[in-house]
């Protein structure tokens, strides 16, 4: 069975969405919401592996169901999300995927009973997959219209200003001087209100975008926040760090795998798996956050994750390893729980490695990845590959920089690739005598 949350501030809407789903025999609809607080809280105490939201709802009826999935999938990443709008604008579609499309899809309210749309969105996100409305689709595809209202210059000022770039560093940009900047967006604006006053669609249209680009910024904000604690992801907003630079960390790295995922992939039903993964990756997540940790990624059934970067923390191995304790601790309570329901364990080897990386701002403007290369990086992956279920393996760095080491078995040197001496390691906690 699909676990699907449903949320609308439309009692009958809500309930005709709910009559469609109860007619697919694989799908359970464990609650329902009609309010952004409703969805959230909702779905912290069902751990949905969807939830179908409308966007407009209380408490301002702006963005409440984009906002409320995007903060469910930041609590329970990997939660499929299925939003229904009678809007066809495409900035919605924007909006929600401005992280990533896996996982999402948006749906016309007024199609979905159309051709099982409806249920084969559910089916498609709870795998990881995305589906647009072909209207949307369109939409996003249109080139922009012609006749606009304003200059190409001014389109791009327009732009800058939606951004949040300072006058400063527009005059840098432009190769002229904040005064001048200063006047070219008073002059702009008393055009977008002279159009506004005379019913020009276009200018409306441009002070609705600069109005959501706000909003947008204030939900960047807050998302590239949750990747790079403290004063970095202030300075990337403002244009502190760019695509590109590195800089160079002595830190701890983490890396998990589920031992056996492919052979329990061969014989588990998607849906069911799709919702373990998700189980999975919520536990993971918080185990690490909880240590200040900083997930890097998820990679299937694999998690990465970094102790000391971005911002530099002393005892980033000691974090690091009670990191890795808490992970098996919390995947032990959910194997017991899944054994009660029938569904296979997952057995996690955890490896752990101490040293120097370049952490780098990867990609574009549009979309940044934070990472970490080097050495120390793909020894964490060949010593993750030596636990066993349940078990954690350290390096020798990562041994000699804790205060407090754990019980450990000392494990005997053996070839890495990529290196030309053996490499030493531990294991914990011990195997029995």
């Amino acid at each position: 069975m699909i676990s699907v949350f449903l949320a609308d501030d439309n009692l009958i809407v809500r309930e005709g969405v709910r009559a469609l789903l109860d007619l697919e025999e694989d799908f359970d609809v464990v609650g329902q919401a009609a309010d952004y607080d409703g969805l959230v809280a909702g779905a912290r105490d069902t751990n949905p592996q969807v939830i179908v939201t409308d966007i407009r709802m209380p408490p301002d009826f702006s963005r409440e169901g984009i906002e409320a999935a995007k903060e469910v999938r930041r609590r329970h990443p990997g939660t499929g999300v299925v939003i229904l709008s009678q809007f066809d604008d495409p900035d919605y579609a924007v909006s929600l995927l401005s992280e990533g499309a896996a996982g999402y899809a948006y749906l016309l309210k007024d199609r979905v009973g159309e051709e099982d749309q409806l249920a084969r969105a559910v089916r498609e996100v709870a795998a990881g997959g995305s589906v647009l409305d072909p209207k949307i689709v369109e939409a996003l595809t249109t080139p922009v219209r012609a006749g606009s209202s304003l200059t190409p210059g001014e389109e791009a000022l327009l732009q800058d200003v939606a951004e949040g770039r300072t006058i400063n560093a527009i005059a840098t940009q432009q190769g002229t001087t904040p005064a001048a900047v200063n006047t070219a967006i008073e002059a702009l604006f008393g055009r977008l209100a002279e159009g506004l006053t005379a019913g020009n669609a276009d200018s409306l249209e441009r002070l609705k975008m600069l109005q959501r680009a706000i909003v947008d910024r204030k939900e960047q904000g807050e998302s590239l926040s949750r990747l790079l604690p403290g004063g970095v992801a202030a300075q990337i907003l403002e244009g502190g760090h760019h695509p590109g630079e590195t800089v160079e960390l002595t830190v701890t790295v983490l890396m998990s795998d589920i031992r056996g995922y492919t052979s329990i992939a061969e014989k588990a039903d998607p849906s069911v798996l799709a919702g373990q993964l998700n189980e999975h990756r919520a536990a993971m997540n918080q185990a690490i956050v909880g240590q200040g940790g900083t997930v890097m990624q998820y990679v299937g059934d694999a998690v990465m994750a970094v102790f000391g970067a971005p911002i530099p923390l002393d005892d980033h191995a000691e974090r690091a390893v009670a990191a890795a304790t808490a992970m098996q601790a919390a995947q032990a309570e959910v194997n017991n729980r899944w054994e009660g329901e029938g569904r296979a364990a997952f057995g996690l080897g955890i490896g752990l490695s101490t040293g120097p990386v370049a952490a780098a701002l990867l990609g574009s403007e549009q979309r940044l990845e934070y990472t970490v290369v080097g050495d120390t990086v793909n020894l964490t992956q060949r010593l993750q590959q030596w636990a066993q279920p349940g078990e954690t393996v350290l390096s020798e760095p990562t041994m000699a920089a804790l205060e407090s080491p754990p019980d450990c078995d000392v494990l005997e040197p053996r070839p890495v690739k990529g290196r030309e001496e053996p490499v030493g390691a531990y294991r914990f906690p011990p195997r029995p005598q």
